[in-house]
C-alpha cells in the first residue's frame, strides 16, 4: 500500500472512525497540516478502541491481526494490523535491522517473548525474515530455559541475540555464574525499554566479543517510530520517513519543537495503516532532535516513567544516574524503584541486582541514599517530617527483579501498596 495523501488520510478516518469523526468535528472539512489536528488524548483512544462496540477502527474486525500492548500496568489495550499492515509495518523495520548492524548470513536468535497476544517475538521474527539481508532465524523465545538457550546459541555459532536488556542480562548473569562464556555473538540487538550503562559489564562478561545495539524502535500500538543509527549512543534513531511523521512537541505549549537538543515528549502519526489509525499518537516517550532535519532524534526515557513516594516525586532515570555515579566498581547490573505502604506511610526502596547480594555492600548502600537525598532534597525533609518512610537499599540477583508476566521487560517501578 503506498503512502496515503495526509488530505485523503484524514477524509477516510473522519468518515469511517467514530472516534475520529467526534475528535475532529470542530476542525474545518479540509484539512492539510498536521499541525491543525489535536493531538490524540490517549484515554479517550483507548476507551474508544475496546474489543466489543469499537469506536476507533474504521471497517468491522474481520481480517486482522490483534496483538495486546500497555499491559504492564493498567487496563490491557489491543492493537490490530491487516495482512497488508503487518507486513510492510515487518518489511520496514526489517530494512532498518541493516542499519542496526545486520549482516548477510548472520545467525540470529530471538529471545523476546511470544503468546497471550504479545508481538515483540513475532514482530522480530517477520522483521528478520523480511529484511533485505539473507539471514538465519533461530525462534528461541524469552520463556525458554537458559541452559537450552545457552546449548542453541553455542551449537548453532549465533552471531546476534535479540532481545530484551532484562532478558539479556538474565542469560549473561546466569552463564557468568557457571563460568561461561558465548565469544561468538557479535552483536546483542536489544528492544522494549532502554538499556543502561550499569547494565554494560554484566553483558560484557558473558559475551566478551558482542556490542549491544539498538534493534530500533517502534511499539504495537504507535507502530514504526525510528530504526537504529550507527555511532556509540543506542538512544539516537531516525523517523521511518516517509512511513510515519515523528513529532516532538514543548511540553506545556503542545507546541511543535524545532531547535535541536531541545526536550520534549513524541508524537507519531501514521501515513498507512488505516484499520487502526494512528495520528498525532503519543508514544509514551521523550526525545530531543539531534538532527531535525533529517529526522535524527534521542530517545531520553519513558515521559511518565516516575513514581510519587507521599509528596515526593522521583524520576527513575535521576535514580539511575545516582546508581551509577556511586557504583565506581560497576557491582549493580540493574535498578528497581519498589514503592510500599506501611505504618500509614509511603516508603521507598532501591532494589539493586549484584552478583553477590551476601556480601557487604554498606559502603555502596550509603553512598547510593545519600546520593539520591542530596539530588532530591524534598524527599530528605519528607522523611524528617514523617511523611514518608526512610529510603531503604535490598540487594538481590539480577533474576529476582520483578518482570512483566508477558513481555519479559523489567518493571522500572514495582508498586507494592494496596490500593483498594
Amino acid at each position: 500500500m503506498p503512502v496515503q495523501s495526509f488530505t485523503e488520510l484524514i477524509r477516510f478516518v473522519r468518515h469511517r472512525s467514530p472516534f475520529y469523526r467526534e475528535l475532529y468535528a470542530r476542525l474545518p472539512e479540509h484539512v492539510d497540516r498536521l499541525t491543525d489536528l489535536p493531538v490524540v488524548p490517549q484515554a479517550d483512544f483507548w476507551r474508544a478502541n475496546s474489543p466489543r462496540d469499537n469506536r476507533l477502527l474504521t471497517a468491522p474486525l474481520e481480517e486482522a491481526v490483534v496483538f495486546r500492548s500497555g499491559g504492564t500496568t493498567g487496563a490491557p489495550k489491543f492493537s490490530y494490523y491487516t495482512r497488508t499492515e503487518w507486513r510492510e509495518f515487518t518489511s520496514a523495520f526489517g530494512a532498518g535491522l541493516v542499519g542496526a548492524g545486520l549482516r548477510p548470513g548472520h545467525r540470529v536468535a530471538d529471545l523476546f517473548y511470544a503468546g497471550d497476544l504479545y508481538a515483540s517475538f513475532s514482530f522480530v521474527l517477520d522483521s528478520l525474515h523480511r529484511s533485505p539481508v539473507a539471514n538465519v532465524r533461530l525462534p528461541i523465545g524469552g520463556a525458554t530455559p537458559w541452559e537450552s538457550a545457552a546449548a542453541t546459541l553455542e551449537e548453532f555459532r549465533v552471531q546476534a541475540v535479540a532481545g530484551t536488556p532484562t532478558t539479556l542480562c538474565s542469560l549473561a548473569e546466569r552463564l557468568t555464574r557457571a563460568g561461561r562464556t558465548l565469544p561468538d555473538v557479535e552483536l546483542l540487538f536489544f528492544g522494549g525499554e532502554c538499556l543502561f550503562g550499569d547494565q554494560l559489564p554484566l553483558l560484557a562478561s558473558a559475551f566478551p566479543n558482542a556490542e549491544p545495539r539498538s534493534l530500533g524502535y517502534a511499539s504495537v500500538d504507535a507502530g514504526l517510530l525510528g530504526e537504529a543509527v550507527p555511532g556509540g549512543d543506542p538512544r539516537v534513531h531516525r523517523a521511518f520517513t516517509p512511513y510515519t511523521v515523528v513529532e516532538i512537541l514543548d511540553d506545556d505549549s503542545d507546541d511543535p519543537v524545532v531547535d535541536n537538543g531541545a526536550p520534549g515528549r513524541l508524537v507519531v502519526t501514521d501515513l498507512r495503516r488505516r484499520l487502526m489509525p494512528v495520528l498525532r499518537y503519543p508514544a509514551g516517550d521523550r526525545a530531543e532532535w539531534v538532527d531535525r532535519d533529517a529526522g535524527v532524534f534521542r530517545i531520553l526515557g519513558r515521559a511518565e516513567e516516575g513514581v510519587r513516594v507521599g509528596p515526593v516525586s522521583l524520576y527513575t532515570e535521576d535514580v539511575h544516574e545516582v546508581v551509577a555515579g556511586a557504583d565506581v566498581s560497576s557491582t549493580v547490573s540493574g535498578v528497581q524503584l519498589v514503592v510500599r505502604r506501611r505504618d500509614g506511610r509511603d516508603s521507598l526502596v532501591l532494589r539493586l541486582a549484584v552478583a553477590a547480594p551476601g556480601e557487604d555492600h554498606r559502603a555502596l548502600e550509603e553512598s547510593v541514599v545519600q546520593g539520591v537525598l542530596t539530588q532530591r532534597p524534598f524527599y530528605a525533609d519528607a522523611i524528617t517530617a514523617g511523611h514518608v518512610g526512610p529510603l531503604a537499599v535490598e540487594w538481590v540477583r539480577h533474576q529476582d527483579l520483578t518482570v512483566n508476566r508477558r513481555s519479559g521487560k523489567l518493571v522500572r517501578v514495582v508498586d507494592e501498596r494496596p490500593h483498594a
